[in-house]
C-alpha cells in the first residue's frame, strides 16, 4: 500500500459483492425476524459468508485458511454487514475471537482453530475485560486453578479445540471460576475465550496490586464444559445478542501464560476498536442514504421536504459526519496494518469519532422521518439502538477521549 491510502481494484469489488449479498440475505423483514428468534442469526448465512463467499478470514493468515489481505479489507467487509445489519457472531467469533486466536504463539491452536472460525463452520466468543480501546486486567473476575499434571483426560481437560484429549493422557489442564457479563455471543458460541486470574495472585494483578496483567493467562472452554453456565442477557439492541457466562470449576486449557496473554488482549482491542468503528461507519451511512431518499420523494406542501432549509442542513450535517468516520476507521485500519501510527491512538481516535457520529446521524434520521421514524415498523429504531449499544462495547466516546488526552500527554512529556 502507498503513503497515500486509496482503493485497491480488488477492495471495490469486494465491496460491491458483499454488499450485494447483504441486500439478499438480511431484508428488513429478515432482520427482524432473526432478532425474535432463539438463535439470532442463520447458520446458513454465517457458513456462505464464511465458505462461498471467504470474507470472514481476510485478516487471517493464509495458512490458517484466511486470505491475509489484512484489516482494511476486512473492514470493508463490515462496514457492508453494518450497513445492512447483518445477524451474526461477527463481534464475538471474528472481531474478536479470530483476532485472540491469529495473536498466539502457540502454531498448533491456531491451524486448530481458526479454520473453522474462519469457513464459518464454529463460532467464538471473548470472555475478557476490554475498555477504552484496551485490555483492563484489574477488571478479570474469573480465577484458574491447576489441576495436578497426572490428572487422566477422562476428567474432561479440554485440548485447545475445547475437546477432551486423547484418552490415557496425562494432562496439566486448569479449572476455571467466576463469572462474566456481556459477552458478545456468548449464549451460542462453540468456544469460549477466557481471561483469568491464575493461582488467586488477586484479581487480574501480579499480586501487587498494580494490576499490569502478569497473572493473567487466556484459556479455551468448550461450549459442553461441565460446570459451564451461560444466560442469555436483554439487550437495547435485539440484533446483537449479549450473556452472562459463570463458570463453576470449569475445566479448560491455558492458550497463553502471562505477559503473552495480557498482550494479546490489548492488540485485540485495538483492532476491534477499529473493526467496529467500520461497521458503525456503513450503518450511519445506511441511514444517510435512507434519510435523503426520503427528503428527495416526501412531499409536504406540494414540495420535497428536502428543499426545506432545515431538511438540507440536517443531511449536509449527516454526510459530513460519515465522511469523517469513514476517514479515521480506515485511517486506524490502515495504521494498524502499516504501523504508521500509535495503535492505541489509532484505536481510540477511531471509536471516539465513529461512535459519535454514528449515534448524530441515527438521531438526525429519525428527525428527518418526523413520525414515521418513531414508529416500530421503520427501521430507524434499529439502527438508533446499534447506535447507542455499539457506543457502549468498548467504551464510550468521552473514555477514549480521555485516553487519547494522557496518550498525547505522555508523549509531550517525553514518557
Amino acid at each position: 500500500m502507498s503513503s497515500e491510502f486509496a482503493w485497491s481494484a480488488e477492495q471495490v469489488e469486494l465491496r460491491r459483492t458483499v454488499r450485494a449479498f447483504a441486500a439478499q440475505v438480511s431484508p428488513q423483514e429478515e432482520v427482524r425476524r432473526l432478532m425474535a428468534s432463539p438463535l439470532g442469526h442463520d447458520p446458513a448465512v454465517w457458513s456462505r459468508l464464511g465458505e462461498e463467499l471467504g470474507v470472514l478470514g481476510l485478516a487471517t493468515d493464509e495458512e490458517y485458511d484466511g486470505v491475509g489481505d489484512g484489516l482494511v479489507s476486512q473492514a470493508v467487509v463490515i462496514e457492508e454487514l453494518g450497513r445492512a445489519l447483518v445477524c451474526g457472531p461477527l463481534l464475538g467469533s471474528i472481531i474478536l475471537g479470530a483476532t485472540v486466536l491469529g495473536g498466539l504463539s502457540d502454531k498448533a491452536a491456531r491451524a486448530e482453530l481458526l479454520p473453522g472460525l474462519v469457513a464459518g463452520r464454529t463460532t467464538a466468543a471473548l470472555a475478557a475485560p476490554l475498555h477504552r480501546g484496551g485490555f483492563d486486567p484489574a477488571a478479570v473476575t474469573v480465577t484458574a486453578t491447576a489441576r495436578h499434571s497426572g490428572a487422566s483426560a477422562s476428567d474432561g481437560t479440554p485440548s485447545p479445540d475445547g475437546t477432551p484429549s486423547p484418552g490415557g493422557t496425562a494432562t496439566a489442564g486448569y479449572t476455571l471460576r467466576g463469572s462474566v457479563a456481556h459477552v458478545l455471543d456468548g449464549a451460542a458460541a462453540d468456544l469460549l475465550l477466557v481471561a483469568a486470574t491464575i493461582g488467586g495472585a488477586g484479581a487480574g494483578t501480579d499480586g501487587d496490586g498494580d494490576g499490569d496483567g502478569d497473572a493473567v493467562g487466556l484459556f479455551a472452554v468448550s461450549a459442553d464444559a461441565t460446570g459451564l453456565v451461560r444466560q442469555s442477557a436483554a439487550t437495547m439492541d435485539l440484533t446483537r445478542r449479549q450473556a452472562t457466562v459463570s463458570f463453576n470449576d470449569v475445566p479448560a486449557r491455558l492458550l497463553a501464560a502471562a505477559p503473552e496473554a495480557a498482550a494479546v488482549l490489548a492488540t485485540t482491542a485495538e483492532t476491534a476498536a477499529v473493526l467496529l468503528a467500520a461497521e458503525q461507519v456503513g450503518a450511519a451511512q445506511y441511514l444517510l442514504d435512507l434519510s435523503v431518499e426520503y427528503a428527495r420523494t416526501r412531499l409536504q406542501f406540494g414540495r420535497p421536504i428536502g428543499s426545506f432549509q432545515a431538511v438540507k442542513h440536517l443531511c449536509a450535517d449527516m454526510l459530513v459526519l460519515v465522511e469523517q468516520a469513514r476517514s479515521v476507521a480506515y485511517h486506524g485500519a490502515w495504521a494498524l496494518d502499516e504501523g504508521t501510527d500509535d495503535p492505541r491512538i489509532a484505536a481510540s481516535l477511531a471509536q471516539s469519532v465513529c461512535s459519535t457520529a454514528f449515534t448524530q446521524v441515527a438521531a438526525m434520521a429519525v428527525q428527518v422521518h418526523g413520525g414515521i421514524g418513531f414508529t416500530w415498523e421503520h427501521p430507524a429504531h434499529l439502527y438508533l439502538k446499534r447506535a447507542y449499544t455499539d457506543a457502549a462495547l468498548f467504551g464510550g466516546a468521552e473514555a477514549h477521549q480521555e485516553r487519547l488526552a494522557q496518550l498525547v500527554l505522555d508523549d509531550a512529556d517525553g514518557h
